[in-house]
């Protein structure tokens, strides 16, 4: 899937059909963020109130995801930029099938090639054993770099899981205390900008 730019690419992305989610969604959510930043966040897909909005994680998990980047100095506003797996919402908000993942890879795939990021942070199962491996336990391997090719990549613990279980947010948090560390060690072009939210 050649996309020349940015543009073309939300425009092209907003107009497809190619599984059935894009027979009831309200909104494609392409991506929110800065699409120069070094540093990448990935879901599994829209949830109800992103599918209205048209943007990824702006309900209850969204506000925890905002307060944890946050704290370590990082904001969709400004220095990161997060996309998902499936770009419509499934279906009372159930997994992403394999084949509509298989349908919609290659948006995320343009995104990623477009922004190079230098990490990519996989936020829950779904994300991680799609890009990651397919075989990733959150619950073992959360926080821990992996390097495929040219980028770092690191699976996390899904907002909307540290919701249902409050006691891993600990856990999580700690993950994103080992990424403010990796940016430091390796991101030339990522001003950490601390605000509250």
């Amino acid at each position: 899937m050649a996309h020349g730019n940015w543009d073309n690419l939300i425009e092209q992305c907003k107009i497809c059909n190619v599984c059935d989610l894009a027979s009831t969604r309200t909104n494609v959510v392409v991506g929110v963020g800065n699409p120069k930043s070094e540093v990448m966040f990935v879901g599994e897909g829209p949830g109800e109130q992103e599918d209205l909005k048209g943007e990824p994680f702006v309900g209850r998990s969204g506000r925890l995801l905002d307060k944890m980047l946050a704290a370590v100095g990082l904001s969709r506003k400004h220095n990161i930029y997060i996309a998902n797996i499936v770009k419509c919402r499934p279906p009372n908000n159930r997994d992403p099938l394999p084949a509509e993942q298989e349908a919609c890879i290659n948006w995320l795939r343009a995104q990623t090639a477009l922004i190079r990021p230098k990490i990519i942070v996989c936020l829950g199962r779904v994300a991680a054993c799609r890009i990651i491996s397919p075989d990733f336990k959150v619950t073992k391997q959360h926080g821990q770099f992996i390097k495929k090719g040219e980028t770092l990549m690191m699976g996390t613990f899904h907002p909307a899981a540290l919701l249902r279980n409050p006691n891993q947010k600990p856990q999580a948090f700690a993950d994103f205390l080992e990424l403010r560390n990796k940016i430091n060690d390796i991101c030339t072009r990522t001003e950490l900008i601390y605000e509250d939210v």
